[in-house]
């Protein structure tokens, strides 16, 4: 173990050497927007718990109640035992919500892009893959452990996309196109419909991550997928963001989910989701289409979050929904800022290479509808006072 250590430590000391080493820091949830962290009550802005289930009563209970029922465990693999009614009845209930003829169910967002990309990649020899500059890199993963090469479009540009698609994708057997409905990072929106019509013109196949849109945008909180039902190929999606709880589906047409269970590595050779994950999924949904009014204070905090960073002269980029970057620029200055901030009673994150380009760190600022207007009015005081 030494031998080892000594290795890892020198890997440590140039990561120390280059500002970017990261540390793990307990923390827990609150109501009201709020975190618990080293004794404090900060007001959060680096949850990405949208809608503020994670500590909904309901999915607590929902949880509660399929752990009495069914254990703590699902036992086995989906192939062998893990497959119970329950898996099947969430299942069922994901795919109606994202009007897709089938889901399944995943461990988490990233093993849902690293499993279901290379397994289609494998059924498409000479797959010329088209791939946004800016998605997240569990897809960049999946597309390497291909081993295909990617053509990358710059960053929301569907014009430079559509040159792609005929300059190299024009003799290729197949066209894949991956890329995001909402980004991690930048929190602007892809415009579906014209990614659907390109895909549709390019006989290409669309793949979207809607993990940051999934309960938020969209018609009931079903994503943006949702305004071009039928036609997105293959969509993701997480529990673990905007419906409060943990895991990931790929949604799209039954050859798909049949076509997965058989090849996509990462679902097959995983133990499956137990009880209690099922159970708050099924009681999210139960929730999430009814919940416009959180959905439109949602929208609301983030054009008045945007319009305050404006007056203090801070780039959000292209932001449109509850993802607000505050472009500070230089790494040592975007975590002086969080650093001060949290001082102040606010938990904002700093974002910082390889996470986004060199030069663009930022405070990544995350909304959740358990925010008032009075949060976001503070946090642009203390930005203000600190930067």
């Amino acid at each position: 173990m030494k031998r080892l250590d000594s290795f890892l430590a020198a890997s440590l000391a140039r990561i120390d050497g280059a500002g970017q080493r990261r540390v793990l820091r307990p923390a827990a949830l609150t109501t009201a927007g709020r975190i618990r962290r080293d004794g404090r009550e900060l007001v959060d802005f680096s949850s990405n718990d949208y809608l503020g289930l994670a500590t909904h009563p309901l999915l607590a209970e929902r949880a509660a109640e399929w752990t009495r029922e069914h254990g703590t465990g699902s036992g086995a693999s989906r192939l062998v035992t893990g497959t119970s009614p329950a898996h099947l009845a969430v299942e069922a209930r994901i795919a109606k919500f994202k009007h897709a003829e089938a889901a399944l169910v995943f461990a988490s967002g990233w093993q849902a892009n690293a499993a279901t990309i290379p397994a289609l990649i494998a059924a498409m020899p000479g797959v010329a893959v088209f791939a946004d500059r800016l998605i997240h890199a569990s897809m960049h993963a999946g597309v390497a452990m291909s081993g295909a090469r990617q053509h990358r479009f710059r960053h929301n540009d569907l014009d430079h996309l559509e040159q792609l698609l005929a300059t190299k994708g024009a003799e290729a057997p197949a066209r894949l196109i991956l890329t995001e409905s909402v980004f991690s990072m930048d929190g602007d929106r892809a415009d579906v419909l014209r990614l659907a019509e390109i895909a549709e013109r390019h006989d290409a196949i669309l793949y979207i991550d809607e993990a940051h849109a999934t309960g938020v945008l969209g018609p009931d909180g079903a994503g943006l997928s949702a305004l071009a039902p039928g036609r997105v190929d293959v969509i993701m999606g997480t529990f673990s963001k905007a419906l409060g709880g943990f895991g990931a589906y790929i949604a799209g047409s039954q050859v798909l989910i049949d076509y997965l269970v058989n090849a996509a590595s990462g679902m097959i050779f995983t133990t499956a989701p137990p009880p209690a994950v099922l159970g708050a999924v099924d009681a999210a949904l139960d929730l999430v289409p009814a919940m416009e009014a959180e959905r439109a204070h949602l929208s609301a905090l983030g054009d008045r979050l945007r319009a305050g960073l404006a007056r203090l002269g801070l780039d959000h980029g292209e932001s449109s929904t509850q993802i607000v970057p505050a472009v500070i620029g230089a790494e040592a200055d975007a975590m002086a800022l969080s650093r001060k901030l949290e001082e102040a009673g606010f938990l904002a994150s700093a974002i910082r290479p390889p996470t986004v380009p060199p030069g663009t760190s930022r405070l990544r600022i995350a909304l959740r509808a358990t925010h008032s207007q009075a949060d976001i009015d503070a946090l642009l005081a203390a930005i203000e006072a600190h930067r």
